[in-house]
């Protein structure tokens, strides 16, 4: 695969790779979650792909969880200081919140909807002062978190 030269038919692989055919990188970084964590404490980094233990989380890194009702509770705070310039993490945004991309939209109907191929997570929640605000979060295939939020 380019990762290490044929000796007498059997491959020999570059430092950092391993397999019969030196396909499987032993860098683990791709599978580093926000939190530091390999895999999000959640699995194992095999060939540089997460393999979530538990088959509630998917995702890149196994950070995803469509039936646990902490993603949105967990992100809210930075949504809001993002979107908004409000809320608890408004002094420390720009140093706490910045590991995701955020794209605004007009209305609720211009959010992601399901059957993407990323896991979307929809979320409602109420800010500081007391309104209900509307963003969804997705995770893709690079582990790129990105957040949709409405104006």
């Amino acid at each position: 695969t380019g990762n290490g030269i044929c000796k007498c038919r059997v491959c020999e692989c570059f430092p950092n790779f391993t397999g019969s055919a030196c396909d499987c990188s032993l860098d683990t970084f791709p599978c580093m979650a926000s939190n530091g964590q390999i895999c999000n404490g959640r699995g194992t980094c095999e060939c540089g792909t997460c393999n979530c233990t538990d088959p509630k989380f998917q995702g890149p890194t196994c950070e995803m969880c469509q039936t646990c009702l902490g993603v949105c509770a967990e992100h809210k705070d930075c949504v809001q200081c993002r979107a908004f310039d409000k809320g608890e993490k408004k002094e420390t945004c720009s140093q706490d919140c910045m590991h995701f991309n955020m794209t605004r939209v007009e209305s609720r109907d211009k959010l992601p909807q399901p059957g993407q191929p990323d896991p979307l997570s929809h979320c409602k929640e109420k800010d500081v002062d007391d309104c209900w605000f509307y963003f969804t979060y997705s995770v893709n295939s690079n582990g790129e978190a990105s957040v949709h939020v409405v104006e």
